[in-house]
């Protein structure tokens, strides 16, 4: 293993926050040059100056009827502390912003049809370019951006009721939203050559590799392929403190996979990390550090992925 150091020629980009991080998520544009923060009632978008470029205000994900223009005015709400959230994304171009909202937006007439949405917005402007409702009832969301613009990933975690993925396709004139998964896959990743999905079930017990076109699953690996683990005492019983794979995992580069099963190996000791053959779906090997490292693993396509300290002090860079 081999840690990558960054370039001498690094710096550190700040984008000043409308909200604590606590209140919501948000988006970096591939550029670094704007930040969409999804709030509980607005999205909104920032430069590095800290100037806000656009806002688009929706219904409140705490449910609340007021449309609260500064944080003070809820930040002591318990309600809308744990209430649900959306999500944003930039396209690869970083040209679009997609966003999961709780809708309609506030300046519509609430009519009592809409419900969660999923607009497609111009970026530099913030104009509405397309929406369509996504027919779930999110507790969190996250966007898989995919190397075409106009096509990403959309996963949403509903509690223990289920992970709906939604698929979108914008082709500059009209959203076309398809449902992959059967409501029981988390989206974790896509390919590099933007091909192929990785997901893993609701339940984190089978990993499996999608078509883009169609959604359909062509290769699975069972979590009952992954070793026990060596704290575990021997005598332990069969099918005790079986392992499951955790809701973050990636394409290393087309051909191989690093995922983990840290949150399954916690309670026994050091969190795994595993390499995978995408084609076959078959466990290659464990992957070692030459100091402990915990967290998830987080792959970037080019061959490497990265790791968090504990304290989210350093991030580390990893290759073969």
């Amino acid at each position: 293993m081999q840690e990558l150091k960054p370039p001498t020629t690094a710096s550190t980009v700040r984008f000043p926050a409308p909200w604590p991080r606590r209140f919501g998520s948000w988006a970096v544009s591939p550029a670094a040059d704007l930040a969409v923060f999804a709030g509980p009632h607005a999205l909104r978008a920032i430069d590095r100056s800290g100037n806000v470029q656009w806002e688009l205000r929706h219904h409140c994900w705490a449910g609340c009827a007021g449309g609260h223009m500064d944080f003070t005015e809820y930040a002591e709400d318990r309600d809308h502390r744990f209430a649900s959230s959306g999500s944003a994304g930039f396209s690869a171009d970083g040209k679009i912003v997609w966003a999961h909202i709780s809708g309609p937006l506030a300046h519509e007439v609430p009519d009592g049809g809409r419900g969660e949405e999923w607009l497609v917005i111009n970026a530099a402007d913030g104009t509405l370019l397309a929406r369509a409702e996504t027919g779930t009832a999110a507790a969190g969301s996250v966007h898989v951006p995919h190397p075409d613009p106009g096509q990403m990933g959309l996963t949403i975690g509903e509690g223990q009721d289920g992970a709906p993925l939604r698929w979108g396709r914008w082709d500059g004139h009209a959203l076309v939203v398809d449902n992959f998964g059967d409501e029981d896959r988390v989206l974790l990743a896509v390919s590099p050559s933007g091909a192929r999905l990785l997901t893993v079930t609701h339940d984190q017990d089978i990993l499996a590799v999608h078509r883009v076109t169609d959604g359909s699953a062509v290769a699975e690996l069972g979590a009952d392929a992954v070793p026990q683990h060596p704290a575990i005492e021997e005598e332990a019983e069969d099918g005790e403190a079986q392992a499951f794979f955790d809701y973050e995992g990636g394409f290393l580069d087309e051909s191989t996979l690093v995922v983990g099963t840290v949150e399954s190996d916690e309670e026994f000791g050091t969190g795994r990390h595993w390499l995978v053959d995408a084609a076959d779906m078959r466990l290659i090997d464990r992957l070692t550090y030459p100091f402990e490292v915990s967290g998830l693993p987080k792959a970037l396509g080019d061959g490497t992925w990265y790791t968090v300290s504990d304290l989210d002090s350093a991030l580390h860079v990893w290759t073969l």
